[in-house]
């Protein structure tokens, strides 16, 4: 039975069918076949609400196994996170993986529907490895805000790549690697 990796995608208009669909694509290819991406459309993804992605995660959520990997690429890996703390499951999860996430909090992003994440860690399921992704280059979430993330997550696997944009320049490859060392 392949692996299950739920991937949620970015906010914006057009963001699921002409930007993180690529993103998906090539996670796919890295990862092969032992590997089955659910890639859900969020609702209203030009104007992402925490509320409505948080009930639409919890939904995902209810068709995945013990075990799934869940993957966010930018507001979409802040709602996840944010969510998993908000609604702890009672699945175990074998990684939780943020990509260019901007973070929300001091010296973050503001937010009037999504918490400080200044304490996220120890809200976490202390067995769940989290790993962090941003490239430098990103011109949408500050590169700044992994830092943020490293501090709020101080547990988290953190990769700051270089020359890479919002997008990873659609290489996903430190991601498939990644996932694939979980086992």
């Amino acid at each position: 039975m392949p692996h299950q990796v739920l991937f949620i995608q970015g906010g914006g208009e057009g963001a699921h069918d002409e930007w993180d669909n690529k993103l998906v694509e090539r996670l796919g290819r890295e990862l092969g076949p032992d590997y089955e991406i659910r890639y859900p459309h969020m609702p209203n993804e030009a104007d992402p609400s925490y509320a409505r992605w948080k009930a639409a995660l919890e939904k995902e959520f209810g068709k995945l196994d013990d075990g799934a990997i869940l993957v966010g690429h930018s507001i979409g890996g802040t709602i996840l996170i944010n969510t998993l703390v908000d609604e702890p499951s009672d699945l175990a999860w074998s990684g939780i993986f943020l990509i260019a996430a901007p973070f929300v909090g001091e010296s973050g992003w503001p937010s009037e529907d999504i918490k400080p994440m200044c304490s996220l860690g120890k809200r976490l399921p202390a067995q769940t490895p989290v790993y962090v992704y941003h490239g430098s280059e990103d011109e949408t979430a500050p590169f700044e805000h992994v830092g943020l993330f490293a501090r709020a997550i101080p547990q988290a696997v953190v990769r700051r790549l270089t020359g890479r944009d919002h997008q990873l320049n659609n290489d996903m490859s430190e991601v498939a690697a990644d996932i694939r060392r979980l086992g």
